[in-house]
């Protein structure tokens, strides 16, 4: 685990470059949020192969464990290069995994609400909550252009909240590095 620590520590460097992409991807999705679908697996795409390119660069810097790093780095680049190189076919094949996604986990979420015994107030936030994921998942399927906006907007925050967080981890390993 310490190596892990000062690997990152060392790299902190990486770190604030994967934080800052992604707080760049975020607020082009929520500031824009009459951008396409299509725009949006575009710049996903652009993000997932700086993003798999960033990991890769890491792995090749560890010396144990590092395989794992970089196979995640080349599927971020391929995944990337997919966006790219299909982004209508991307767009359309993501939102449905989404849609099927929500009604799949709402579904669970309703049958083990109807599970649980002895919680009436757990029982009820399951049956509530497996309700929105499949009426989300309806909605998605039923109005995909509409649902593709809602994605976008609720991607952005996501990225930009996930960057912070990365940008602040980043700060914190700079520091370590020092005393490392």
């Amino acid at each position: 685990m310490i190596a892990m620590l000062e690997l990152l520590a060392k790299n902190w460097a990486w770190v604030l470059v994967r934080g800052i992409f992604t707080i760049v991807f975020g607020v082009l999705a929520v500031f824009w949020p009459g951008i396409t679908l299509i725009a949006l697996v575009i710049l996903f795409g652009a993000y997932a192969v700086v993003d798999g390119i960033t990991a890769i660069a890491m792995g090749m810097r560890r010396s144990t464990g590092r395989g794992f790093l970089i196979f995640m780095g080349v599927l971020g680049v391929v995944a990337g290069l997919i966006a790219l190189i299909w982004p209508g076919i991307s767009a359309l094949a993501l939102l449905y995994v989404i849609a099927f996604w929500a009604i799949v986990t709402g579904i669970g979420s309703i049958v083990n609400g109807f599970g649980l015994t002895g919680d009436a107030g757990g029982r009820w936030l399951f049956l509530l909550s497996g309700i929105a994921a499949v009426v989300l998942g309806i909605l998605l399927l039923v109005k995909p252009g509409e649902g593709a906006i809602a994605l976008v907007v609720t991607i952005g925050f996501f990225a930009i909240v996930w960057g912070l967080l990365t940008v602040i981890t980043s700060v914190r390993l700079r520091r370590l590095s020092k005393e490392v």
